[in-house]
């Protein structure tokens, strides 16, 4: 490192940097540089020998040397490249020695023709070897060889046909289709360009007399065996080239060792062996084999390894201090090993100051200007090596060559290397210390390496601080300051994860990291190990990687890598990209016959997920074309299917594959293939027998498919005998149809039935015998013996005997037992017509349940047989009777008449009694919140249906419960809940509507009070009357809605305003007004009409009071619109129009009167003013105003018949917005009202009056 920067401060001898190779072909076409480059101080001069002798560049006019180089310039135009043919050095000196280069061979490149020859046709037996000979003309360098057609198309190569390493083309055996007239062998020389042909080579292949089978035999190289040798560092190439029928196939291997995969490949179809930097190790015996099945043939290869000269430690520069000693080593070795020459400026050594030991040159003290190039000459038979090195004597004290104050940033656990590059003579001697300490680093952490730089292992943060490097020698010391950071190091906490995405879906890659806060990162991603291709499909983010819309294109690695300025951390992931497979190819049929075929495929691309199976379909083209079946499936791992055929049918098979993504499209169908016709494998299915009469029997069957027919002609042959009775069969046979008719058959009778299937060319097996019935008729029979248990108040059991299975005539399906209500016991009779009721009861049941009966009623009930046909005869009509049972619920139960001291409460007796009603049960309690009071229970008669309840608590909710009762028991209760109040208020009766659950209050009109009532005393305080929630209810319409006002004395607090539109079928919208006496419905929509209501409601949100319900009509609001009729500057302008008018229509009088015409029209037609045009009545303009005209009125007036002037539809008056029409006002004033001024449009014109027009009625027309 000192070195190189010692041309920048020191004298030093030459030292070559750029050379020519040492064997260098020329271009003949080209000029020839042969380069010289070298550099020292002062800068070295340059001179060239040629062929051992001095080469005087100034003497060539064809030759020049380029300034400040030695590189030279021949310009060969005019003269031929050969003659600069030679061998050049070149050499660099300065006044401190001479530097030497390479020895440069120069030699043109050649590209001799193809000496001319006549190639006679080759005639060869078919199965012979044959070899085509190239024998290329020699070149320099070596043409590169190949083989092709008169279309320059090159010749397919194998196994059997290949081209050797000297271009011979080898045929290991002919076949007839290697018949040709165009084997052409075509020459490539590199440096020139050029490519050169061999005359074609006509190739005869016979086959009268075809060579046969044999063992293979080598043809390249010869014998059992040969050798070869070959240079250290170059390329082994051994080739094997066997004749043999069948082909031969070649492998190789090296004996007592094993080829080395990463130098060693295989070409030219495995008969070549290729070994590239080949080493000594590479020697040894090679072995290759040929065979076939007849045998087989070895050779064995001897390699033997030589090396030229190579080093081993190559000489280095030099710079000692005067009276120093140093050493100059140049190891160089090969094979045989190399002689070593030393020369000094390019001459031998004769000094007795440097001692030459072998491989090492030593000098002992040295002196002051003993500077000079040592050349180092290793040579044997295969090359030789030279190496320039100097010795350069300087006395300098140190000089720090690192710049001073540098920062050096490293990562945490991390070599950090810190630099202390100098430069003196003698050698300084480099110590290291750490923030102004006084001893030197030292120890196992840290590392002096011998050009200066000091090495911390593993550093930490406390490793962070100011380092002092300082160079000494005998001439003077020389210190330097650099400065180490520790960083935390960059990690990536959260890495992308494999993926595996369907085609077209997106797909992210998360990638997080940390790292220290003082280094900014960079994140790149790559693909594949190279950058991210251009796609706006691939969207980069801070810490994240998205794909858009996933293509096969997108499959591979992908690397997320952050980078400081530092170190880098990185991660990858692996995306797969899997979608339907691709759909099998190559549908072939195999292994043809008459029930089967073999079907076999190449499956299509999996795309990343392997198949799981394959579904063979197929396609009828002669019963069903069009439609494809599926007939079978196979596992995805095989692509052969053995499939059972039928007869009779056009067979087109197609295949699907199917993966964990989805199914491929299908393949390309199969060739046609149709299977002979045969006699029907099976017989129609689902065989029948059944009659719709009672003298017939229907045999129906589902028929054969065109697929199952096995043949045309299909018919049916149908058999039947009755059972049991007869022994033959009557047979029939019928076309392709699905059922038979067989009529005359007794009722309801078995028969056994058979349908075979027979086409043209047979029948089918035996069929299997089907036993079916002939029709059915009606039951002739009523059930006998039928009794009724009730068990019940609502259960009876209906008991019969069974009647004889003749009368049944069919299947016996079952007993209907219809019954129904005749009246209730309570001694009148039912007010509708109770309809019927059945109940069916299946097979031969002799009993049956009739549940759900009313309780105290009259029943009657009769029961019929059933089979397939219908109902028979009913039985005897049974009556019977149910038992009392509890009774239901009263009608009503209602608070009414509140008095100051009682409470009232009226019922209705309960509409279903279920027996004699023996008197009511009456249950109170009082309710405060969730808490309930001591229950009371009192019995009243049967014939009540009001009792009062004295001496309530006041403010206080009570619960009642009233349950009707027969002798069989106590009935449902309905419950109500009322509150007793302090407040005096209107003696209105409230009204309770219940449901089993909910209770809601009214304000109504009192019912009539019951003809009995009685009075309780129950021992309570005497409270206040029993008083309604609300009243003062009223509304009133504003602008902004509608306000609701009222009076409230109940308990409940939860207080809520409820609204909804007129007629809507919407639920009621409520808000919440507690603490209020009023409130504004706001959002209402003006024109509507709503319904309002005030609610109170209990803790469980059940409403217990509510004011009747308010109609609220909002008025439709007018649009605001500007009077401009009351607008003063609308006032004047009209006034001065007027004025205006007024006097024009005066003029035009006066000017009447005295005669003649006031051409309005040529006057208007003067100005030719666009804007102001005159108008007629017809066509736009105004007339001539004559005196001749007097009797008439002007164009254009509107002066009716009466007199008056009546107001154009245009015009616009105050009258229509004021006193002619009604108006309408809210409450607060505003106006709500709409226009409704009347107007009258005019019907007559003006020249109907025969009064002269007057200036007002002629303003009034015009305004």
């Amino acid at each position: 490192q000192m070195l190189q920067h010692l041309p920048l401060l020191m004298p030093q001898p030459p030292t070559i940097t750029q050379q020519s190779p040492k064997n260098y072909i020329v271009d003949p076409r080209e000029n020839i540089v042969i380069r010289c480059e070298a550099k020292g101080k002062p800068q070295p001069r340059f001179s060239w020998t040629r062929n051992g002798t001095h080469f005087d560049v100034e003497k060539d006019p064809k030759v020049t040397m380029r300034p400040g180089s030695g590189t030279l310039l021949i310009d060969i135009s005019g003269e031929k490249a050969e003659a600069y043919e030679g061998v050049y050095q070149c050499m660099a000196t300065n006044e401190h020695g001479t530097a030497l280069s390479n020895n440069m061979v120069i030699r043109q490149s050649r590209s001799p023709l193809w000496s001319k020859e006549r190639n006679e046709p080759v005639l060869v037996q078919e199965g012979a070897p044959l070899v085509l000979q190239c024998r290329p003309p020699a070149g320099l360098p070596p043409p590169v060889i190949f083989w092709m057609d008169n279309n320059f198309q090159r010749l397919r190569q194998d196994e059997r046909v290949s081209q050797a390493l000297n271009g011979d083309l080898y045929f290991s055996n002919l076949k007839v289709q290697d018949t040709r007239s165009d084997y052409i062998c075509y020459a490539r020389f590199p440096h020139t360009q050029t490519i050169q042909q061999k005359q074609p080579i006509t190739v005869k292949v016979l086959s009268n007399s075809p060579v046969g089978e044999r063992r293979p035999s080598f043809v390249v190289p010869t014998g059992a065996s040969s050798s070869k040798m070959v240079l250290r560092g170059d390329v082994l190439e051994m080739e094997c080239i066997a004749e043999g029928l069948p082909t031969p196939s070649i492998t190789w291997r090296k004996e007592g060792g094993d080829l080395d995969s990463s130098r060693t490949s295989f070409k030219n179809f495995h008969k070549t062996l290729r070994i590239v930097s080949v080493t000594e190790a590479d020697a040894g015996v090679y072995r290759c084999t040929a065979s076939n099945h007849l045998g087989s043939v070895h050779h064995v290869i001897t390699v033997t390894v030589r090396a030229a000269p190579y080093w081993v430690k190559a000489p280095k520069n030099l710079v000692l201090s005067p009276k120093e000693t140093g050493v100059i080593t140049c190891q160089a070795t090969g094979d045989p090993k190399p002689d070593i020459t030393w020369l000094i400026n390019g001459i031998l050594i004769a000094n007795p100051s440097r001692k030459v030991e072998g491989d090492s040159l030593t000098f002992t003290d040295v002196q002051t200007g003993s500077s000079a190039v040592y050349q180092c000459n290793a040579s044997n038979e295969y090359g030789y090596l030279l190496a320039n090195s100097f010795i350069n004597v300087l006395a300098e004290p140190p000089r720090i060559l690192t710049a001073p104050d540098k920062v050096y940033q490293v990562i945490t656990n991390t070599a950090a290397f810190l630099d202390c590059a100098s430069f003196g003579s003698p050698v300084p001697k480099i110590t290291w210390f750490k923030d102004g300490q006084n001893s030197a680093l030292a120890g196992d952490r840290y590392e002096m390496h011998e050009n200066g730089t000091l090495e911390i292992r593993a550093v930490l943060k406390l490793n962070s601080g100011r380092y002092t490097c300082m160079a000494m020698n005998a001439l003077g010391n020389r210190e330097n300051h650099v400065y180490l950071e520790v960083k935390e190091p960059t990690r990536i906490l959260m890495q992308p994860e494999y993926k595996v995405v369907q085609r077209n879906r997106d797909v992210v890659f998360e990638c997080k990291a940390k790292h220290d806060p003082t280094l900014v990162t960079v994140m790149t991603w790559l693909k594949d190990n190279e950058e991210l291709p251009e796609d706006e499909r691939l969207m980069v983010g801070a810490d994240s990687l998205t794909i858009n819309d996933v293509t096969e294109g997108d499959e591979g690695t992908y690397t997320c890598i952050v980078n400081t300025t530092l170190d880098q951390d990185s991660a990858s992931a692996r995306l797969t990209v899997v979608e339907q497979p691709d759909p099998p190819k190559d549908l072939e049929l195999t292994d043809q016959r008459e029930r089967s075929v073999q079907l076999t495929w190449i499956p299509g691309d999996d795309h990343n997920s392997p198949i799981r199976k394959f579904i063979i379909q197929y396609e009828d083209a002669l019963h069903h074309p069009g439609i494809w079946k599926n007939l079978t499936e196979v596992p995805g791992t095989k692509t052969t299917a053995y499939l059972k055929l039928s007869p009779y049918v056009s067979y087109t098979f197609r295949v699907l594959a199917v993966n964990e993504v989805g199914f491929s499209k299908p393949s390309t169908p199969s060739r046609q293939y149709i299977t002979k016709p045969a006699a029907p494998d099976e017989n129609p299915s689902e065989v029948q027998g059944a009659g719709n009469e009672h003298n017939n029997l229907i045999i129906s069957w589902k028929p054969l498919t065109g697929f199952q027919s096995n043949g045309p002609g299909l018919q049916y042959n149908v058999s039947w005998r009755q059972k049991d009775v007869e022994k033959d069969w009557t047979s029939v046979t019928v076309a392709n149809v699905s059922k038979f008719v067989v009529s005359g058959t007794p009722t309801f009778v078995p028969y056994e039935l058979m349908v075979r299937a027979l086409n043209d060319f047979g029948s089918a097996p035996e069929p299997r015998v089907v036993i079916g019935y002939s029709g059915e008729d009606l039951p002739t029979a009523a059930p006998d013996g039928v009794q009724v248990l009730v068990q019940s108040s609502t259960l009876a059991e209906v008991r019969w005997e069974p009647i004889p299975l003749r009368t049944v005539r069919g299947r016996l399906n079952g007993y209907n037992v219809y019954y129904w209500k005749e009246r209730s016991l309570h001694g009148h009779h039912t007010k509708h017509h109770k309809e019927q009721r059945v109940l069916t009861f299946s097979g031969n049941r002799t009993h049956g349940k009739l549940p759900g009966l009313e309780p105290f009623s009259r029943y009657a009930l009769n029961v019929r047989v059933v089979n397939g046909k219908g109902e028979g005869p009913a039985s005897s009509r049974q009556q019977f009777e149910t038992p009392e049972g509890v009774p239901g619920l009263p009608v009503f139960l209602e608070v009414i008449k509140p008095t100051l001291d009682s409470l009232t409460l009226e019922w209705g007796p309960p509409s279903e009694r279920n027996g004699i009603l023996t008197g009511y049960t009456l249950k109170y309690q009082t309710l405060n919140g969730t808490e309930l009071g001591q229950l009371k229970e009192i019995s009243l008669d049967s014939n009540q249906t009001t009792v009062t309840l004295l001496n309530l608590k006041y403010s206080t909710r009570y619960r009642f419960s009233l349950s009707a009762n027969t002798a069989k028991g106590e009935g449902p209760a309905a419950t109500r809940e009322a509150v007793t109040i302090v407040d005096e208020g209107v003696n209105r009766p409230l009204a309770c509507s219940w449901t089993h659950r909910t209770l809601s209050m009214t304000l109504s009109p009192p019912h009539p009070m019951p003809s009995t009532t009685q009075s309780l005393h129950p021992t309570f305080h005497k409270t206040r009357p029993f008083l309604p929630a609300f009243g003062n209810v009223s509304s009133s319409v504003r602008e902004d809605g509608a306000v609701v006002s009222w009076e409230y004395w109940g308990p409940d607090k939860n207080l809520y305003v409820e609204y909804i539109v007129e007629n809507s079928k919407e639920d009621w919208k409520k808000e919440l007004v507690n603490g209020s006496q009023s409130y504004l419905i706001k959002g209402l929509k003006a024109g509507m009409s709503y319904r309002v209501r005030v609610v109170a409601k209990d803790q469980s949100d059940v409403t217990v009071h509510s004011t009747e319900e308010l109609l609220v009509t909002l008025p439709a609001m007018a649009s605001r619109q500007v009077d401009i009729a009351t607008q003063g500057w609308f006032i004047g302008l009209m006034c001065a129009i007027a004025l205006l008018i007024l006097v024009l229509l005066i003029v035009c009088f006066i000017r009447r009167n005295k005669g003649g015409k006031y051409p309005v029209k040529e006057k208007e037609d003067a100005h030719a003013d666009p804007e102001i045009q005159p108008m007629k009545d017809d066509d736009g303009t105004f007339g001539e105003y004559s005196d001749t005209e007097d009797h008439k009125p002007l164009k254009g007036s509107r002066t009716p018949s009466n007199g008056t002037v009546k107001k154009d539809d245009s015009d616009d008056s105050l009258v229509d917005y004021g006193e002619g029409g009604d108006v309408q006002f809210n409450e607060d004033g505003s106006f709500i009202g709409q226009y409704s001024g009347r107007k009258e449009r005019d019907t007559a014109e003006g020249n109907e009056s025969s009064e002269a027009p007057s200036p007002v009625n002629a303003m009034n027309s015009f305004v």
